[in-house]
Protein backbone atom coordinates (compact mmCIF):
# COMPACT_ATOMS: atom_id res chain seq x y z
CA UNK A 1 0.00 0.00 0.00
CA UNK A 2 0.99 3.32 -0.53
CA UNK A 3 2.57 5.84 2.03
CA UNK A 4 1.15 8.61 -0.59
CA UNK A 5 -1.93 9.58 0.58
CA UNK A 6 -0.33 9.56 4.29
CA UNK A 7 2.22 12.06 3.10
CA UNK A 8 0.14 14.50 1.46
CA UNK A 9 -2.48 14.59 4.84
CA UNK A 10 0.89 15.12 6.96
CA UNK A 11 1.75 18.11 4.65
CA UNK A 12 -1.19 19.39 4.51
CA UNK A 13 -1.25 19.25 7.97
CA UNK A 14 2.04 20.56 8.66
CA UNK A 15 1.44 23.95 6.03
CA UNK A 16 -2.65 24.55 6.77
CA UNK A 17 -0.61 24.76 10.53
CA UNK A 18 1.91 27.27 9.68
CA UNK A 19 1.43 31.10 11.32
CA UNK A 20 3.88 32.19 9.10
CA UNK A 21 2.62 30.91 6.12
CA UNK A 22 -1.23 31.70 6.72
CA UNK A 23 -0.13 35.02 7.07
CA UNK A 24 1.10 35.76 3.44
CA UNK A 25 -1.87 33.17 1.73
CA UNK A 26 -4.72 33.40 3.97
CA UNK A 27 -6.87 30.90 5.98
CA UNK A 28 -8.24 28.57 3.72
CA UNK A 29 -6.07 28.27 0.68
CA UNK A 30 -4.31 25.51 0.48
CA UNK A 31 -5.66 23.34 -2.35
CA UNK A 32 -5.25 19.89 -4.08
CA UNK A 33 -5.94 21.82 -7.79
CA UNK A 34 -5.87 25.07 -9.41
CA UNK A 35 -9.08 27.53 -8.74
CA UNK A 36 -11.10 29.30 -10.68
CA UNK A 37 -12.43 32.66 -9.50
CA UNK A 38 -10.37 31.86 -6.08
CA UNK A 39 -8.32 35.15 -5.14
CA UNK A 40 -4.83 34.65 -5.05
CA UNK A 41 -2.05 34.07 -3.78
CA UNK A 42 -2.83 30.38 -2.71
CA UNK A 43 -1.22 26.97 -2.27
CA UNK A 44 -1.63 24.14 -4.66
CA UNK A 45 -0.82 20.63 -3.59
CA UNK A 46 0.36 19.44 -7.86
CA UNK A 47 1.74 16.15 -9.52
CA UNK A 48 3.08 13.41 -7.01
CA UNK A 49 5.15 10.89 -8.24
CA UNK A 50 5.58 7.57 -6.40
CA UNK A 51 7.83 4.51 -7.06
CA UNK A 52 8.66 1.68 -5.32
CA UNK A 53 12.26 2.08 -3.38
CA UNK A 54 11.96 -1.40 -1.21
CA UNK A 55 15.46 -3.16 -0.56
CA UNK A 56 15.28 -6.75 0.02
CA UNK A 57 14.31 -6.86 3.18
CA UNK A 58 12.42 -3.20 3.68
CA UNK A 59 9.09 -2.24 2.08
CA UNK A 60 9.96 1.51 0.63
CA UNK A 61 8.73 4.55 -1.46
CA UNK A 62 10.12 7.32 -3.11
CA UNK A 63 7.86 10.24 -3.97
CA UNK A 64 8.81 13.40 -5.97
CA UNK A 65 5.86 15.86 -4.53
CA UNK A 66 5.13 19.39 -6.41
CA UNK A 67 3.45 22.28 -3.94
CA UNK A 68 2.39 25.17 -6.31
CA UNK A 69 2.33 29.13 -4.91
CA UNK A 70 0.18 31.12 -6.55
CA UNK A 71 -0.12 34.91 -6.96
CA UNK A 72 -1.15 37.81 -8.80
CA UNK A 73 0.98 40.41 -7.07
CA UNK A 74 2.93 42.50 -9.50
CA UNK A 75 6.37 41.08 -9.89
CA UNK A 76 7.87 38.43 -8.29
CA UNK A 77 8.37 39.35 -4.64
CA UNK A 78 4.70 37.60 -3.02
CA UNK A 79 5.41 34.43 -4.95
CA UNK A 80 9.15 34.28 -3.71
CA UNK A 81 8.01 34.99 0.15
CA UNK A 82 5.33 32.05 -0.21
CA UNK A 83 7.97 29.59 -1.65
CA UNK A 84 10.62 30.31 0.89
CA UNK A 85 7.58 29.76 3.67
CA UNK A 86 6.90 26.82 2.03
CA UNK A 87 10.48 25.28 2.23
CA UNK A 88 10.61 26.67 5.79
CA UNK A 89 7.60 24.07 6.71
CA UNK A 90 8.52 21.15 4.49
CA UNK A 91 12.81 20.83 3.99
CA UNK A 92 13.71 18.00 6.28
CA UNK A 93 10.55 18.46 8.55
CA UNK A 94 9.74 15.12 10.80
CA UNK A 95 5.96 14.67 9.70
CA UNK A 96 4.48 12.00 11.15
CA UNK A 97 2.67 9.53 9.03
CA UNK A 98 -0.44 7.12 9.49
CA UNK A 99 0.53 3.88 8.35
CA UNK A 100 4.23 4.56 7.14
CA UNK A 101 7.28 6.31 8.24
CA UNK A 102 8.41 9.68 7.00
CA UNK A 103 12.53 8.96 6.55
CA UNK A 104 13.59 11.87 4.79
CA UNK A 105 11.74 15.04 3.12
CA UNK A 106 14.05 17.18 1.40
CA UNK A 107 13.74 20.05 -1.15
CA UNK A 108 14.60 19.46 -4.99
CA UNK A 109 14.38 22.29 -6.73
CA UNK A 110 12.15 25.58 -6.98
CA UNK A 111 10.95 27.10 -10.51
CA UNK A 112 9.37 30.45 -10.53
CA UNK A 113 7.36 31.35 -13.83
CA UNK A 114 4.88 34.43 -14.87
CA UNK A 115 1.89 32.33 -16.64
CA UNK A 116 2.40 33.16 -20.38
CA UNK A 117 -1.03 34.78 -20.71
CA UNK A 118 -1.66 36.73 -17.96
CA UNK A 119 -0.14 38.46 -14.83
CA UNK A 120 -0.12 35.38 -12.24
CA UNK A 121 3.32 34.08 -11.14
CA UNK A 122 3.84 30.77 -10.08
CA UNK A 123 6.59 28.95 -8.30
CA UNK A 124 6.76 25.25 -8.75
CA UNK A 125 8.40 24.02 -5.50
CA UNK A 126 9.09 20.15 -5.92
CA UNK A 127 10.08 17.92 -2.51
CA UNK A 128 11.88 14.35 -2.44
CA UNK A 129 10.13 11.91 0.37
CA UNK A 130 11.58 8.93 1.23
CA UNK A 131 9.11 6.66 3.22
CA UNK A 132 9.16 2.86 4.62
Amino acid sequence: MSAANALLQAVHAALSGDAALTGLIGANAIHDRQLTGRARPYLVIGEMVSRDNSTSTEAGEVHLMAIEAWSDAPGRREVDAIAGAVLGVLHDAALTLTGATLVSLLHQSTRVKREAKGRSFKAEIVFRAVTE
